[in-house]
């Protein structure tokens, strides 16, 4: 799919991914910073991905993990530093979120600073945290 707006686009074509340019940002992200390449790599590959685009330069990226029946996993969600401030974001998460296979089914996502951004688009913290539970990635 693809959407449009001014000289942006947002898409998820796997073939318009600069996998470069998300490793570079990724990398030095506070959530993955140190991610190996071939991890994010890989983890593009197994993902529903919404890149957003100038022209052909790619400027943000929000990643899907999903079963498309039951459950999703909003991560790696980003716009560059230098194209904030023009609702790039508001719009990325947006066009995820009406994406036909995700309109109805439960999501998730974890955030250290936008929780604000989310709760516009019906994120809320959890009700009962103590139910969950996770298991940390064990040491290359």
């Amino acid at each position: 799919m693809e959407w449009k707006r001014d000289e942006y686009t947002i898409s998820t074509d796997p073939q318009r991914l600069d996998v470069a340019a998300i490793c570079a940002y990724l990398q030095r992200s506070y959530w993955a910073a140190g991610r190996p390449e071939e991890t994010i790599r890989t983890a593009l590959h197994n993902s529903l991905c919404f890149g957003l685009y100038q022209g052909d330069r790619q400027v943000g990226l929000a990643r899907i993990i999903t079963d498309y029946a039951t459950f999703f996993w909003l991560c790696d969600v980003y716009v560059l530093e230098e194209q904030r401030g023009r609702g790039l974001g508001k719009w990325l998460v947006a066009c995820v979120l009406d994406y036909p296979g995700l309109k109805h089914i439960n999501g998730m996502l974890a955030t250290r600073d936008a929780h604000g951004l989310y709760r516009a688009y019906g994120f809320t913290p959890l009700e009962q945290p103590a139910k969950w539970m996770r298991r940390p990635a064990a040491a290359p």
